[in-house]
């Protein structure tokens, strides 16, 4: 018997790519079933995305479909459409991240499921939301990113706005579709009825805009792109050292200051009265992050690292991948998991947040298209082997 914290929940995905996909992984790692459908033949487009294995199966797809079932049926089939309204009649949660209106024209509309299956938590992400103008517009991450103000504080003043190089939008909307998911159903055990989590790409981004709103709302401001620092906040910023690395130093709690000034030899500046406080920094900025800049040129990263230890100064290196995977705390944190694809050990990431009690984990890599299509409508739709040869030579599954 599992003990993780979602064991018995079983969960439809109906989603392809990231955001969907990356919502499901997470709720399976803790336990629940994950069914996720797939287009016979092809597959989710990301088992071929970037770099793949000797397969030609993608790195990524091991890591987001682990612990997953796979499943092929054709979604544009009217007996494929047929075959998931019975699988979602015996689910907990479906998740779809299509275009809306998409599930309505195959017939599998929250309404017409709820039917059948009233308790059934639909969560549905998409790149504007379900409804208002820009709800049928396609929604791509790095569209909605943009479309939520999030990439216009990223970057250089002057310059083109930058993106991280990650499907950022994705990953943050997953997140909040596993917290609407886990409240729905929360709600459910409550009141016995499931409902719709609507969650939109670019609402998500927009979740992440900290003060930016009353700030304009109250004073009119607008926040501007600033670089490696945070407006208003100082001294927090990246520095380049003698060996050509950069580092993170934030230095912007009051106590914390005098202490970053002390240990880059800096008393005059730990005891200015103007830079007492944030505000005054605020107007000292150019100053103060000249001394920094000054003393870390000065000094290779790992000496500028250990004198802020020593000061007990937030700081840290920026670190590639690579690092990561050499770092021993990394490590003792259990960052990294290890699975079998192929007869070779891949590392994939663990997922978070960690549960002392009934903690998460990868039980496999995400499997062959269609491996467990037999499993799945045999033993949950006590479907015949000849109906499924039947199914398998009409090409629905």
């Amino acid at each position: 018997m599992s003990n993780k914290p979602l064991s018995g929940l079983r969960v439809l995905e109906l989603g392809q790519l990231l955001a969907g996909p990356f919502t499901t992984s997470m709720l399976g790692y803790f336990g629940a079933e994950v069914i996720k459908i797939e287009p016979p033949g092809s597959g989710d487009p990301i088992r071929g995305w970037r770099k793949l294995d000797d397969s030609g199966t993608s790195y990524w797809w091991r890591s987001i479909s682990r612990n997953k079932k796979s499943v092929t049926i054709d979604l544009r089939a009217k007996a494929g459409q047929a075959l998931v309204r019975e699988i979602a009649s015996r689910c907990d949660v479906l998740v779809e991240n299509f275009r809306p209106g998409v599930l309505e024209s195959w017939g599998l509309a929250p309404a017409v499921l709820k039917e059948e299956n009233p308790g059934l938590v639909v969560a549905r992400i998409s790149g504007y939301g379900q409804d208002g103008p820009n709800a049928s517009k396609p929604g791509f991450a790095s569209v909605c990113e943009a479309f939520s103000g999030f990439r216009y504080v990223n970057g250089f003043p002057g310059e083109a706005p930058v993106r991280p190089n990650l499907s950022i939008g994705d990953t943050i909307a997953a997140l909040h579709a596993v917290i609407g998911i886990l409240m729905a159903l929360r709600e459910r055990d409550q009141h016995g009825e499931g409902q719709v989590v609507d969650v939109a790409l670019f609402e998500a981004m927009f979740n992440l805009m900290e003060a930016v709103v009353p700030e304009y709302s109250g004073a009119g401001e607008i926040r501007q792109p600033s670089g490696t620092t945070v407006t208003g906040i100082v001294p927090t910023n990246t520095y380049r050292c003698a060996d050509d690395k950069y580092i993170v130093i934030g230095g912007n709690g009051d106590s914390i200051f005098r202490r970053l000034m002390e240990g880059i030899g800096r008393n005059d500046l730990a005891v200015h009265p103007e830079m007492a406080t944030n505000a005054g920094r605020v107007k000292h900025e150019t100053d103060i992050d000249a001394a920094i800049s000054a003393w870390c040129a000065g000094r290779s990263s790992t000496t500028a690292l250990r004198v802020m230890d020593e000061q007990r100064v937030p700081a840290g290196p920026i670190y590639d991948i690579a690092d990561a995977f050499a770092d021993p705390h990394y490590r003792a944190r259990k960052l990294f998991e290890a699975v079998e694809v192929n007869g070779k050990k891949l590392e994939i990431p663990a997922l978070m947040p960690k549960l002392q009690r009934t903690p998460g984990t990868t039980e496999w890599a995400g499997p062959a298209l269609g491996a467990h299509t037999e499993e799945v409508l045999g033993d949950l739709l006590h479907l015949t082997p000849e109906k499924l040869a039947a199914l398998r030579e009409s090409g629905v599954v």
